[in-house]
Order: structure tokens, then sequence, then C-alpha cells
């Protein structure tokens, strides 16, 4: 007996949704920097692979899935590289000692 490609990948996406909270969630806050500059480079490899994704094709096809999807990516992968940025400065912040007023 075979098993659907599509029951496959979904079950394998299914579980690393569950580990992925899992593991994000279990991360001690001394971690969280670096952790989210490996995000941030992640993602800015994923937002280069969108945009291969996005431009594919020719021009008269501009609005096939695999483009759809591709610009779709770029969008998220953008807002996952900025809100990083945002949130590792606000922590970054928050390790800083403050200046006593005289």
């Amino acid at each position: 007996m075979e098993i659907d490609p599509f029951i496959f990948r979904l079950s394998i996406f299914i579980l690393s949704i569950f580990v992925g909270y899992y593991v994000v969630w279990s991360v001690t806050p001394s971690l969280h920097t670096p952790l989210m500059s490996v995000t941030n480079a992640i993602s800015s490899v994923i937002i280069v692979g969108a945009i291969i994704a996005g431009l594919s094709g020719d021009i008269k096809s501009i609005f096939n899935l695999s483009n759809m999807f591709g610009f779709i990516a770029i969008f998220l992968a953008a807002i996952n590289i900025f809100g990083g940025f945002l949130v590792t400065q606000r922590m970054l912040q928050m390790y800083k000692k403050k200046k006593k007023n005289k």
C-alpha cells in the first residue's frame, strides 16, 4: 500500500508545527536574541528564493500560482525580517545599563 504524497507532506508539516512551537517556547530569554539573528538570516535566504519564484516565467504569465506564492512569500519574509530586527533591538536595549541621573 502506498501513502499519498499529499498526506505524507501534510503530516510532516503538522509535526513541524508542533515541534517548532515547543522548541520556541522552551528557549530561555538569554538565548532569544541569538536565535532571532539566526531566524533573520534564514528569512533573508527565503526572500531570495521567493524573489526567484515570484519573478520566474515570462512576462505574459506573471499571475501564475507559483508567482503569487512567491510574492506572498516575499511579503511574509520581509515582515519576519523587519519585525525580527525590531524585536532584537528591543531585547538588546533591555540588557544595556541605564545611566544614573546626577
